[in-house]
Protein backbone atom coordinates (compact mmCIF):
# COMPACT_ATOMS: atom_id res chain seq x y z
CA UNK A 1 0.00 0.00 0.00
CA UNK A 2 2.81 2.62 1.00
CA UNK A 3 4.74 1.78 -2.03
CA UNK A 4 1.55 2.40 -4.63
CA UNK A 5 0.91 5.53 -2.21
CA UNK A 6 4.95 6.80 -3.20
CA UNK A 7 4.40 6.05 -6.78
CA UNK A 8 1.17 7.77 -7.01
CA UNK A 9 1.38 10.73 -4.90
CA UNK A 10 4.45 12.07 -7.10
CA UNK A 11 2.71 11.74 -10.06
CA UNK A 12 -0.31 13.81 -8.82
CA UNK A 13 2.08 16.80 -7.51
CA UNK A 14 3.81 17.19 -10.97
CA UNK A 15 0.69 16.97 -12.72
CA UNK A 16 -1.03 19.99 -10.76
CA UNK A 17 2.16 22.49 -11.90
CA UNK A 18 1.64 21.75 -15.25
CA UNK A 19 -1.93 22.44 -15.13
CA UNK A 20 -1.52 25.08 -13.13
CA UNK A 21 0.90 26.60 -15.63
CA UNK A 22 -0.94 25.61 -18.58
CA UNK A 23 -4.53 27.54 -17.06
CA UNK A 24 -2.10 30.43 -16.05
CA UNK A 25 -0.90 31.09 -19.60
CA UNK A 26 -4.25 30.90 -20.95
CA UNK A 27 -5.58 33.41 -18.49
CA UNK A 28 -1.76 35.85 -19.26
CA UNK A 29 -3.15 35.32 -23.07
CA UNK A 30 -6.63 36.30 -22.88
CA UNK A 31 -5.56 39.60 -20.95
CA UNK A 32 -4.44 40.57 -25.37
CA UNK A 33 -7.44 39.03 -26.99
CA UNK A 34 -9.89 40.26 -24.56
CA UNK A 35 -9.40 43.88 -26.04
CA UNK A 36 -9.40 43.32 -29.24
CA UNK A 37 -12.89 44.53 -29.76
CA UNK A 38 -12.12 48.32 -28.16
CA UNK A 39 -10.85 49.00 -31.37
CA UNK A 40 -14.34 47.70 -32.81
CA UNK A 41 -16.68 49.75 -30.39
CA UNK A 42 -14.57 53.27 -31.03
CA UNK A 43 -14.86 52.54 -34.83
CA UNK A 44 -19.11 51.89 -33.98
CA UNK A 45 -19.32 55.29 -32.29
CA UNK A 46 -17.46 57.14 -34.61
CA UNK A 47 -19.57 55.73 -37.38
CA UNK A 48 -22.56 55.86 -34.87
CA UNK A 49 -22.23 59.83 -34.67
CA UNK A 50 -21.86 60.22 -38.29
CA UNK A 51 -25.15 58.39 -39.13
CA UNK A 52 -26.91 60.34 -36.19
CA UNK A 53 -25.53 63.24 -34.11
CA UNK A 54 -28.41 61.54 -31.19
CA UNK A 55 -26.46 58.68 -31.10
CA UNK A 56 -23.98 60.43 -28.06
CA UNK A 57 -26.47 61.78 -26.24
CA UNK A 58 -26.52 60.45 -22.62
CA UNK A 59 -30.18 59.34 -23.53
CA UNK A 60 -29.29 56.79 -26.36
CA UNK A 61 -25.96 55.66 -24.92
CA UNK A 62 -27.83 55.01 -21.86
CA UNK A 63 -30.51 53.25 -23.40
CA UNK A 64 -27.99 50.82 -25.37
CA UNK A 65 -26.59 49.53 -22.00
CA UNK A 66 -30.25 49.12 -20.59
CA UNK A 67 -30.95 47.13 -23.67
CA UNK A 68 -27.88 45.16 -23.07
CA UNK A 69 -28.66 44.24 -19.31
CA UNK A 70 -30.59 41.15 -19.94
CA UNK A 71 -28.41 40.26 -22.44
CA UNK A 72 -25.23 40.59 -20.54
CA UNK A 73 -26.33 38.69 -18.01
CA UNK A 74 -27.14 34.97 -20.49
CA UNK A 75 -23.24 36.38 -22.50
CA UNK A 76 -21.56 36.10 -18.44
CA UNK A 77 -23.53 32.39 -17.62
CA UNK A 78 -22.28 31.33 -20.79
CA UNK A 79 -18.78 32.36 -20.92
CA UNK A 80 -18.06 30.39 -17.35
CA UNK A 81 -19.85 27.58 -19.15
CA UNK A 82 -18.11 27.83 -22.31
CA UNK A 83 -14.85 28.15 -20.58
CA UNK A 84 -15.58 25.16 -18.80
CA UNK A 85 -15.72 23.17 -21.83
CA UNK A 86 -19.12 22.79 -21.63
CA UNK A 87 -22.50 24.19 -23.54
CA UNK A 88 -26.09 25.44 -22.11
CA UNK A 89 -29.04 25.76 -24.81
CA UNK A 90 -31.44 26.29 -21.99
CA UNK A 91 -30.19 29.26 -20.38
CA UNK A 92 -32.80 30.92 -23.14
CA UNK A 93 -36.28 29.16 -21.72
CA UNK A 94 -35.09 30.24 -18.42
CA UNK A 95 -35.00 33.30 -18.75
CA UNK A 96 -38.71 32.98 -19.27
CA UNK A 97 -40.12 29.98 -17.49
CA UNK A 98 -38.35 30.97 -13.94
CA UNK A 99 -39.94 34.24 -13.99
CA UNK A 100 -43.49 32.56 -15.01
CA UNK A 101 -42.97 30.16 -12.34
CA UNK A 102 -42.32 32.36 -9.52
CA UNK A 103 -45.40 34.45 -10.46
CA UNK A 104 -47.20 31.52 -10.57
CA UNK A 105 -46.96 30.29 -7.33
CA UNK A 106 -47.21 33.79 -5.84
CA UNK A 107 -50.60 35.43 -7.56
CA UNK A 108 -53.67 33.93 -6.24
CA UNK A 109 -56.04 33.03 -8.99
CA UNK A 110 -58.27 36.71 -9.76
CA UNK A 111 -60.80 34.98 -12.51
CA UNK A 112 -58.87 36.88 -14.67
CA UNK A 113 -56.50 35.18 -17.46
CA UNK A 114 -53.88 34.16 -15.98
CA UNK A 115 -54.53 31.22 -13.31
CA UNK A 116 -52.12 31.45 -10.20
CA UNK A 117 -51.85 29.13 -7.25
CA UNK A 118 -50.84 31.89 -4.42
CA UNK A 119 -48.76 29.47 -2.06
CA UNK A 120 -46.88 32.01 -1.53
CA UNK A 121 -46.10 35.78 -0.10
CA UNK A 122 -45.37 38.29 -2.97
CA UNK A 123 -42.25 39.06 -1.55
CA UNK A 124 -40.90 35.77 -2.17
CA UNK A 125 -41.40 36.17 -6.23
CA UNK A 126 -37.58 37.00 -6.81
CA UNK A 127 -35.84 34.44 -4.44
CA UNK A 128 -38.36 32.12 -6.05
CA UNK A 129 -37.56 32.90 -9.30
CA UNK A 130 -33.55 32.13 -8.62
CA UNK A 131 -34.58 28.82 -6.67
CA UNK A 132 -35.95 27.92 -10.49
CA UNK A 133 -32.92 28.88 -12.24
CA UNK A 134 -30.61 26.90 -9.76
CA UNK A 135 -32.75 23.78 -9.78
CA UNK A 136 -32.44 23.74 -13.72
CA UNK A 137 -29.29 23.91 -13.55
CA UNK A 138 -28.93 21.46 -10.86
CA UNK A 139 -30.78 18.59 -12.86
CA UNK A 140 -28.90 19.26 -16.31
CA UNK A 141 -25.77 18.84 -13.94
CA UNK A 142 -26.97 15.57 -12.83
CA UNK A 143 -28.13 13.98 -16.46
CA UNK A 144 -24.98 15.74 -18.01
CA UNK A 145 -22.19 14.59 -14.90
CA UNK A 146 -23.79 11.96 -13.36
CA UNK A 147 -25.89 9.93 -15.92
CA UNK A 148 -22.99 10.90 -18.47
CA UNK A 149 -26.19 12.45 -20.90
CA UNK A 150 -24.54 14.45 -23.97
CA UNK A 151 -24.63 17.97 -22.89
CA UNK A 152 -25.72 19.38 -26.25
CA UNK A 153 -29.08 16.90 -26.39
CA UNK A 154 -29.84 17.58 -23.25
CA UNK A 155 -29.91 20.96 -22.83
CA UNK A 156 -31.56 21.54 -26.48
CA UNK A 157 -34.02 19.12 -25.05
CA UNK A 158 -34.52 21.19 -21.61
CA UNK A 159 -34.66 24.43 -23.79
CA UNK A 160 -37.62 22.99 -25.55
CA UNK A 161 -39.59 21.46 -22.36
CA UNK A 162 -39.14 24.03 -20.24
CA UNK A 163 -40.21 26.98 -23.59
CA UNK A 164 -43.30 24.47 -23.66
CA UNK A 165 -43.92 24.68 -19.79
CA UNK A 166 -43.39 28.84 -20.31
CA UNK A 167 -46.41 28.82 -23.11
CA UNK A 168 -48.57 26.08 -20.98
CA UNK A 169 -48.60 27.96 -17.45
CA UNK A 170 -48.97 31.14 -19.01
CA UNK A 171 -51.67 29.94 -20.98
CA UNK A 172 -50.06 31.94 -24.14
CA UNK A 173 -50.54 35.11 -23.16
CA UNK A 174 -48.34 37.76 -21.58
CA UNK A 175 -48.80 38.51 -17.60
CA UNK A 176 -49.21 41.73 -16.79
CA UNK A 177 -49.88 41.66 -12.79
CA UNK A 178 -46.63 41.25 -11.25
CA UNK A 179 -45.59 41.86 -7.89
CA UNK A 180 -44.15 45.09 -7.40
CA UNK A 181 -40.50 43.52 -5.83
CA UNK A 182 -40.29 41.78 -9.27
CA UNK A 183 -40.81 44.93 -11.06
CA UNK A 184 -38.40 46.80 -8.93
CA UNK A 185 -35.13 46.38 -10.28
CA UNK A 186 -36.18 46.96 -14.17
CA UNK A 187 -37.45 50.22 -13.45
CA UNK A 188 -35.38 51.73 -10.78
CA UNK A 189 -32.58 54.31 -11.26
CA UNK A 190 -29.85 54.81 -9.42
CA UNK A 191 -27.55 57.93 -9.27
CA UNK A 192 -28.64 58.86 -12.55
CA UNK A 193 -28.55 55.10 -13.92
CA UNK A 194 -30.73 52.48 -14.39
CA UNK A 195 -30.19 50.02 -11.51
CA UNK A 196 -30.03 47.07 -13.95
CA UNK A 197 -26.75 48.77 -15.02
CA UNK A 198 -25.18 48.83 -11.80
CA UNK A 199 -26.48 45.37 -11.15
CA UNK A 200 -24.69 43.99 -14.24
CA UNK A 201 -21.29 46.28 -13.81
CA UNK A 202 -21.11 44.40 -10.03
CA UNK A 203 -21.76 40.96 -11.46
CA UNK A 204 -19.42 41.29 -13.90
CA UNK A 205 -17.03 42.27 -11.99
CA UNK A 206 -17.45 39.95 -9.85
CA UNK A 207 -17.24 37.22 -12.38
CA UNK A 208 -14.17 38.81 -13.74
CA UNK A 209 -13.08 38.52 -10.19
CA UNK A 210 -13.32 34.89 -9.79
CA UNK A 211 -11.95 33.85 -12.43
CA UNK A 212 -8.88 35.91 -12.48
CA UNK A 213 -8.59 35.44 -8.67
CA UNK A 214 -9.91 32.59 -7.02
CA UNK A 215 -8.33 29.26 -7.24
CA UNK A 216 -11.83 27.57 -8.49
CA UNK A 217 -12.32 30.08 -10.79
CA UNK A 218 -8.57 29.73 -12.54
CA UNK A 219 -9.64 26.03 -12.30
CA UNK A 220 -11.88 26.65 -14.89
CA UNK A 221 -9.62 27.09 -17.72
CA UNK A 222 -7.73 24.16 -16.90
CA UNK A 223 -11.40 21.63 -16.60
CA UNK A 224 -11.98 23.19 -19.73
CA UNK A 225 -8.55 22.59 -21.67
CA UNK A 226 -8.17 18.96 -20.23
CA UNK A 227 -10.57 17.91 -17.76
CA UNK A 228 -8.77 14.53 -17.35
CA UNK A 229 -4.78 16.55 -16.38
CA UNK A 230 -7.42 18.77 -14.09
CA UNK A 231 -8.41 15.64 -12.86
CA UNK A 232 -5.42 13.98 -12.64
CA UNK A 233 -4.02 17.23 -10.69
CA UNK A 234 -6.73 16.81 -8.24
CA UNK A 235 -9.02 19.22 -9.02
CA UNK A 236 -13.17 18.09 -8.87
CA UNK A 237 -13.96 18.62 -12.10
CA UNK A 238 -17.63 17.61 -11.75
CA UNK A 239 -18.23 19.29 -8.57
CA UNK A 240 -17.02 23.03 -10.39
CA UNK A 241 -18.77 22.21 -13.61
CA UNK A 242 -21.89 21.45 -11.77
CA UNK A 243 -21.58 24.90 -9.85
CA UNK A 244 -21.08 26.37 -12.59
CA UNK A 245 -24.34 24.81 -14.86
CA UNK A 246 -26.01 26.27 -11.40
CA UNK A 247 -24.74 29.84 -11.37
CA UNK A 248 -25.14 29.44 -15.50
CA UNK A 249 -29.10 28.93 -14.63
CA UNK A 250 -29.37 31.18 -11.77
CA UNK A 251 -27.95 34.34 -14.44
CA UNK A 252 -30.69 33.33 -16.47
CA UNK A 253 -33.26 33.27 -13.91
CA UNK A 254 -32.24 36.82 -12.46
CA UNK A 255 -31.78 38.56 -15.61
CA UNK A 256 -35.54 37.38 -16.66
CA UNK A 257 -36.57 39.44 -13.14
CA UNK A 258 -34.52 42.26 -14.95
CA UNK A 259 -36.24 42.14 -18.52
CA UNK A 260 -39.61 41.32 -17.08
CA UNK A 261 -39.28 44.66 -14.65
CA UNK A 262 -38.04 46.39 -17.08
CA UNK A 263 -40.87 45.98 -19.64
CA UNK A 264 -43.58 45.35 -16.60
CA UNK A 265 -44.93 42.29 -17.88
CA UNK A 266 -43.78 38.29 -18.69
CA UNK A 267 -44.52 37.22 -22.28
CA UNK A 268 -45.39 33.56 -23.58
CA UNK A 269 -41.91 34.01 -25.93
CA UNK A 270 -40.01 35.73 -23.78
CA UNK A 271 -36.28 34.79 -23.91
CA UNK A 272 -37.30 32.95 -27.73
CA UNK A 273 -34.42 33.54 -30.15
CA UNK A 274 -32.31 34.91 -27.57
CA UNK A 275 -29.32 31.68 -27.96
CA UNK A 276 -28.01 33.16 -31.10
CA UNK A 277 -27.55 36.33 -29.86
CA UNK A 278 -26.28 34.93 -26.74
CA UNK A 279 -23.52 32.98 -29.01
CA UNK A 280 -22.65 35.67 -31.16
CA UNK A 281 -21.68 38.31 -28.56
CA UNK A 282 -19.84 35.56 -26.74
CA UNK A 283 -18.16 34.26 -29.86
CA UNK A 284 -17.10 37.61 -30.78
CA UNK A 285 -15.93 38.28 -27.41
CA UNK A 286 -13.09 35.62 -27.51
CA UNK A 287 -14.56 32.79 -25.84
CA UNK A 288 -13.72 29.73 -27.53
CA UNK A 289 -16.50 27.18 -27.92
CA UNK A 290 -13.46 24.43 -27.52
CA UNK A 291 -13.66 25.86 -23.93
CA UNK A 292 -10.54 26.70 -21.97
CA UNK A 293 -9.49 30.44 -23.37
CA UNK A 294 -11.80 33.87 -22.85
CA UNK A 295 -12.32 36.29 -20.56
CA UNK A 296 -15.55 38.16 -18.89
CA UNK A 297 -13.69 41.70 -20.15
CA UNK A 298 -13.98 39.65 -23.26
CA UNK A 299 -17.54 38.63 -23.41
CA UNK A 300 -18.59 41.95 -22.45
CA UNK A 301 -17.14 43.97 -25.25
CA UNK A 302 -19.09 41.37 -27.58
CA UNK A 303 -22.49 41.89 -25.80
CA UNK A 304 -21.66 46.08 -26.70
CA UNK A 305 -20.59 45.92 -30.07
CA UNK A 306 -23.50 43.79 -30.67
CA UNK A 307 -25.91 45.77 -29.26
CA UNK A 308 -23.74 49.38 -30.92
CA UNK A 309 -24.46 47.51 -34.46
CA UNK A 310 -27.75 46.72 -33.96
CA UNK A 311 -28.64 50.48 -32.57
CA UNK A 312 -26.32 51.99 -35.31
CA UNK A 313 -28.16 50.20 -37.58
CA UNK A 314 -31.41 51.13 -36.69
CA UNK A 315 -30.29 55.52 -36.44
CA UNK A 316 -29.51 54.40 -39.77
CA UNK A 317 -33.18 53.36 -41.22
CA UNK A 318 -31.90 49.87 -41.81
CA UNK A 319 -35.24 47.56 -40.91
CA UNK A 320 -34.63 45.10 -37.74
CA UNK A 321 -35.70 42.32 -39.59
CA UNK A 322 -31.89 42.10 -40.86
CA UNK A 323 -30.72 41.91 -37.14
CA UNK A 324 -30.98 38.08 -36.98
CA UNK A 325 -29.05 37.50 -40.54
CA UNK A 326 -26.60 40.15 -38.90
CA UNK A 327 -26.25 37.80 -35.77
CA UNK A 328 -25.53 34.69 -37.72
CA UNK A 329 -23.20 36.51 -39.79
CA UNK A 330 -20.83 37.84 -36.82
CA UNK A 331 -20.63 34.43 -35.38
CA UNK A 332 -18.71 33.03 -38.49
CA UNK A 333 -16.86 35.29 -39.57
CA UNK A 334 -16.02 35.70 -35.67
CA UNK A 335 -15.14 32.01 -36.23
CA UNK A 336 -12.91 32.56 -39.15
CA UNK A 337 -11.00 35.60 -37.62
CA UNK A 338 -10.31 33.43 -34.59
CA UNK A 339 -9.49 29.97 -36.85
CA UNK A 340 -6.34 32.11 -38.72
CA UNK A 341 -5.39 34.33 -35.68
CA UNK A 342 -4.88 31.46 -33.03
CA UNK A 343 -4.06 28.92 -35.53
CA UNK A 344 -6.81 26.25 -33.59
CA UNK A 345 -8.89 24.10 -35.44
CA UNK A 346 -13.10 24.95 -34.27
CA UNK A 347 -14.76 22.35 -34.18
Amino acid sequence: MSATTDLTEPATSAAEPAVADTAHRRVELGRFRQLSLVPAILVLMLIGFIVSPAFLTSDNLIGVLQQSTELSLLVLATTFILISGRMDLSLESTIGVAPVIAVWLVLPSSGGRFMGLGLFPEWMAVPLCLLVGAAIGAVNGFLILKLRLNGFIVTLGALTMLRGLQVALSEGQSIVELPSSFTYLGKASWLGAPAAIWVCAILFAAGGGALAWLRHGRALYAIGGNSEAARTAGIRVDRIVWIVLIIGSVLAAFAGILYSGHYGSISATQGSGWIFQVFAATVIGGVSLNGGRGSVFGALTGVLTLQLVVNVMTLAGVPPLWNQFLNGAIIIVALIISRFASGEKQE
